[in-house]
């Protein structure tokens, strides 16, 4: 049975789904988007999710469609008509159709609105348990990494490099350090426990889930450094992770072939994302 997905303002089935091939976010990835968590048919960090769309569309001067309470009944609908107990829901804006130019056009140019499901495991994963292998790569892309855009090509590029290196994700790197990885921000923690963590700046994602375990830190009462950390730190340090909505808490075990720690999650990897799972379960909308 196909998907039920939203296509401005329509729920209609994925293969009836349709936009124009002049829209904005198919020809110059004029778009922003968001993902947000299900579970237990409920959303997590669904307000801060939406306050992040709020700000990438207001950095980019585009309009928001709908309202906030709008897109909270179009998730719960979608996973109403898609029976999704746990997953994930993708939100898509762009700026609307309208011919081909590098200016914007008119402001009264509707906004392009998608939304659909995908159905897979969050809580519970074998990666979360066995942990991943990371490589590195020179960090290409543009330099509003603080804008969540569809500009997402650089990223899939590294990806696809990870795979070929045998590894599952890639981890970038400026001149200052590691910034994030493809999809998620990066953790290493020290043999003192401390968490080191990039600072924000337009230099990385502000990651929703990122917010949330750093408050899961906080209540631990553990160490954290919001700064820059360099390769060679990482590949010395007893526990790596990275936070994402699609990963919550992920732990890292390997780093272009270095072994991190034991090789395995380590227990404070383990205790933030027992805890973070529990507080989105308690606290999903």
């Amino acid at each position: 049975m196909s998907r039920t997905v939203f296509v401005n303002g329509e729920y209609v089935a994925e293969e009836q789904a349709h936009i124009s091939v002049f829209d904005r976010g198919f020809l110059f990835a004029d778009a922003v988007y968001e993902v947000t968590a299900v579970l237990n048919r409920k959303l997590v960090d669904f307000t801060q999710h939406m306050e992040r769309l709020d700000r990438s569309l207001s950095e980019l001067a585009m309009a928001q469609p709908v309202s906030t309470d709008e897109l909270r009944a179009i998730h719960h609908e979608l996973i109403a008509r898609n029976d999704v107990d746990e997953g994930l829901i993708y939100l898509q804006i762009s700026r609307g159709a309208a011919d081909r130019d590098f200016a914007f056009p008119d402001e009264d140019t509707e906004p392009t609105l998608v939304l659909f499901t995908q159905v897979r495991a969050v809580a519970d994963t074998p990666a979360a348990r066995t942990g991943i292998r990371v490589i590195t790569v020179p960090d290409k892309r543009w330099g509003r990494r603080d804008i969540k855009t569809v500009q997402l090509l650089y990223p899939s590029l590294a990806k696809m490099e990870a795979k070929r290196a045998g590894a599952d994700d890639a981890w970038m790197v400026d001149e200052q350090g590691i910034t994030e990885g493809t999809s998620n921000n990066a953790y290493i923690v020290l043999a003192d426990g401390r968490i080191i963590t990039r600072q924000l700046s337009h230099d990385i994602l502000p990651g929703i889930t990122r917010r949330s375990v750093l408050r899961c830190v906080n209540d631990m009462q553990l160490t954290l450094e919001e700064r820059a950390f360099s390769l060679d730190e990482a590949r010395s340090a007893t526990e790596a992770f990275f936070t994402s909505a699609t990963g919550f808490v992920m732990p890292v075990v390997e780093i272009d072939g270095h072994t991190i720690g034991h090789g395995k999650p380590g227990p404070i990897t383990n205790r933030l994302r027992e805890i973070y799972i529990q507080d989105a379960r308690d606290n999903a909308e």
